[in-house]
Parts: structure tokens; sequence; C-alpha cells
């Protein structure tokens, strides 16, 4: 494993740095996960949302690393399309409720396993995809039954830096944590 750790890797399990470490493509819900779930109109009507930033570094992190990361969400927000767009996030699937068959549909000419796939949600309809998933992530603020069904439930909340956390366990399963914080510290990856 790397020499650096995030605090909470003493958390993390045997078998989940091993489900951890065949990571191909992380899926992830927006609303509740990307966000912490809450949704802000303006007087207008217009629809607000909040990302974390370290969450959007961690995904850039991934996709440098080689990683697939695609968004799908229930809900069709221009807002979401425009995070996602600044990000490089290559896969936005928006408007599907069904995300186990969305998810099906996006790996179907991928190439990759379900045991490749990470999915991270914190409600009901995420259910089907997080448990079809190899690695099914939630987060503390999600419901409980998903967060029961869930490989891992990150510490940080979701929309508070969860994302990162799901980031930072695979890279580090996969032994490259290190060489994505290298520039950071003014090391050589």
């Amino acid at each position: 494993m790397s020499d650096l750790a995030p605090p909470m890797h003493t958390g993390w399990d045997d078998t989940l740095k091993a489900k951890a470490a065949k990571i191909r493509l992380i899926a992830l819900d927006v609303d509740g996960i990307m966000s912490d779930g809450r949704l802000y109109f303006s007087a207008a009507g217009d629809e607000l949302k909040a990302f974390n930033i370290l969450d959007g570094l961690g995904l850039k992190q991934l996709m440098k690393a080689g990683i697939t990361v695609a968004v799908i969400t229930g809900r069709r927000s221009p807002l979401t399309e425009k995070r996602m767009t600044d990000l490089g996030i290559p896969h936005l699937m928006q408007g599907r409720e069904d995300k186990k068959v969305a998810l099906q549909e996006l790996v179907a000419g991928m190439d990759i396993a379900p045991d490749q796939i990470a999915y991270m949600g914190d409600d009901l309809p995420d259910l089907p995809a997080l448990t079809f998933a190899g690695l099914g992530i939630s987060v503390p603020n999600g419901y409980w039954l998903v967060r029961q069904q869930a490989d891992y439930c990150t510490q940080a909340p979701g929309g508070h830096g969860a994302v990162r956390e799901a980031c930072d366990l695979i890279l580090w399963a996969q032994n490259r944590l290190d060489a994505t914080l290298a520039p950071y510290l003014g090391k050589p990856s």
C-alpha cells in the first residue's frame, strides 16, 4: 500500500481494500453525494446547488490515474451539467431513476465487469446500482437501508468531502495515492 495514507485508512479492512483495488469505473449520484442533498431556490425560482471543491479535485485525480468517472442522477439540472463539464467528466446521465439500468447501459460497451465498478449513492433509487457494483459506497447522511447495504460508508457526509474520501480509498488500494499526491509535496510522481 501507499506510504501516504488517509487517516481513515485504519478502518479499511482487507475485503474493502481488495474490492477497491479492482475498480476501473466509479459512478456517482449527485444530490446527497456530490452535494449535501438540499435544494436551494432563489426568489425567482432558480435552482442553486453547492458542490465541494475537494470532491472535484479527487475526481480529477481518479481520471488522471485512468479510472473512468460517470454521474447518474434522477434529476435534470443545468448546474449539474456545468459542474461535470468543468471537471471534464465524460459520462453524465441525467433524468435516470433506473440507475442500475443506466449503469449497465454505460458499461455495456466498455468491457468492464460489475466487480470493477464502484457506485456511490445515498437513497433508495441508488440501491439497485449500489448492490450491482463490486464496491457500493454510501454516506452517513444517506438513507439507513442504503448505508446498511453499502460495502463502505464514508466518514464525511455527502457534499462535504465524501467523494474525495472514496477517491482516496480507490487510489490508496491501487497503490496510486503516493504518485497522485507527490506533485503537491514537491516530489517527482
